[in-house]
């Protein structure tokens, strides 16, 4: 900038009688030098909220970070979406390039009708890999949680050369994960009737999703209550629940491929981060004990919280993940 519009600046700032804030705010624009250089400083810490178009659907996803470092993979869980991850990002972005997707039917992703789609892990895995595809990403570190497991495990198994390391948050692998309440799921699985079906809607009510957000916390007075209305929203669109029914009844594919995910685990012995909220009833902690039997480069903490352990255990988790990046990466 040349001096001529440095004094300007100056001059105009003392003529409006600015207050010291504003004009130091002036002085320091000035100070920038150029255009390109204040937007690249505007830039740092930014979480940027981005789209592509994969099997005609248009998938959402926010990234932060310089697409030149290590990539983290941010795969969220049901019936919630990247939303989940919205305080996690800024803490990662300044040494990570992060990306946290939303699954189709989920967050700002399209919703196609259930008839019209095929709403399988199987399919949302391989979209995701298309994803990084597109991004130029070869290898990444995975957050599995929820949803995020199956879809991380079959991205895994199918190309786990590319996988440098996983945090893993309520995210089950093992049988003995599925306690008690997935029996109606389960009732399901083994008789896909509209009724059985019928039976599930429960799960998509306002009330479900509070105690899914709210079940063995600390203190449910702290647990933002804006979750609820972001994820009610969603799951209260017309369709939806029959896609969320889609979802459950697929659920039953991925047990089994849980012994092959389990001998993946012990050929690749891939470095791992467990962070389980020990009190979450969906994917309790006899789910998070099993991988200790295959991942022997596990570092393993069960927290005093529910399933969105992200919610109380924010903080801690990222410091965790930072020191475990930085470890693999």
């Amino acid at each position: 900038m040349n001096s001529a519009l440095k004094s300007a600046i100056t001059t105009l700032a003392l003529s409006m009688s600015l207050t010291g804030s504003v004009l130091t705010s002036a002085l320091a624009f000035s100070a920038l030098g150029t255009t390109a250089e204040f937007s690249s400083t505007a830039q740092v810490g930014v979480v940027s909220h981005r789209s592509e178009v994969i099997d005609d659907v248009n998938i959402a996803y926010r990234e932060a970070g310089d697409a030149s470092n290590p990539t983290i993979l941010l795969l969220h869980g049901f019936p919630t979406s990247s939303h989940m991850f919205r305080n996690l990002i800024p803490e990662l972005a300044d040494n990570y390039h992060v990306i946290a997707p939303d699954f189709p039917g989920f967050g700002a992703s399209d919703m196609p009708a259930a008839e019209d789609f095929d709403y399988s892990f199987d399919h949302i895995s391989k979209m995701m890999t298309t994803l990084l595809d597109r991004k130029g990403v070869e290898n990444y570190s995975v957050y599995v949680m929820d949803y995020g497991a199956p879809v991380g495990f079959r991205m895994y198994a199918t190309h786990p050369e590319r996988v440098s390391g996983f945090i893993i948050q309520n995210g089950n692998a093992y049988a003995e994960g599925l306690k008690d309440f997935w029996i109606p799921i389960k009732a399901y699985w083994a008789d896909p009737s509209a009724e059985n079906g019928d039976k599930l809607r429960g799960f998509f009510t306002l009330d479900a999703t509070k105690w899914q957000f709210t079940h063995g916390t600390q203190n449910p007075t702290q647990i933002n209550p804006d979750n609820f209305w972001h994820v009610q929203y969603l799951l209260d669109r017309p369709g939806n629940q029959e896609v969320q029914l889609e979802l459950f009844l697929d659920y039953g594919t991925n047990v089994a491929e849980y012994p092959k995910w389990q001998a993946l685990f012990r050929e690749h012995q891939t470095p791992a981060l467990l962070v389980w909220g020990k009190n979450d009833p969906i994917f309790p902690a006899d789910g998070a004990h099993p991988y200790k039997r295959d991942l022997k480069n596990l570092e393993f903490h069960l927290l005093d919280t529910g399933h969105f352990a992200l919610e109380e255990y924010g903080d801690e988790i990222a410091v965790r993940m930072n020191d475990f990046l930085a470890s693999v990466n």
